[in-house]
């Protein structure tokens, strides 16, 4: 989490989901891969995220990113610093990124949270941009 702990239960968060298939050394997209993190951990808006490798299929790798809101993720992947952070993973692996709207939350042992528990779905538009860009977090 970052310094200025933002909350992903706000309305308006979105979650992003980048699916990778690396064609190189595992431990070396891991670590570009961190680096990539440390950028996007100081972006205004980042919650967490999480790269999981799959348990059987050692070059399939997932990224589960929280962000404050579509707006603040959309400007991470367009700031001019994450392009090299962007081609070096391209350079690695290939990707899927897509862009989800927060609709429900349940951590252990509590209550789900969510729009999706306010009735009828009420679908807020993702904000204006390009597609989702890069291999971001």
């Amino acid at each position: 989490m970052t310094d200025h702990e933002p909350d992903a239960k706000e309305a308006g968060a979105v979650t992003f989901v980048n699916t990778f298939t690396v064609h190189a050394e595992p431990e070396v997209f891991e670590k570009e891969f961190a680096r990539t993190s440390e950028f996007m951990a100081r972006q205004p808006g980042f919650v967490r995220h999480t790269l999981s490798r799959h348990a059987e299929r050692p070059g399939q790798y997932v990224n589960v990113a929280e962000w404050r809101d579509a707006a603040s993720f959309r400007a991470a992947v367009s700031h001019a610093d994450f392009q090299p952070h962007a081609g070096a993973l391209r350079a690695l692996s290939e990707s899927r990124p897509e862009l989800y709207l927060a609709r429900l939350r349940r951590d252990g042992g509590t209550s789900p949270e969510g729009p999706a528990l306010d009735g009828p779905a009420a679908e807020r538009p993702v904000a204006d941009g390009p597609a989702v860009a890069g291999s971001g977090t």
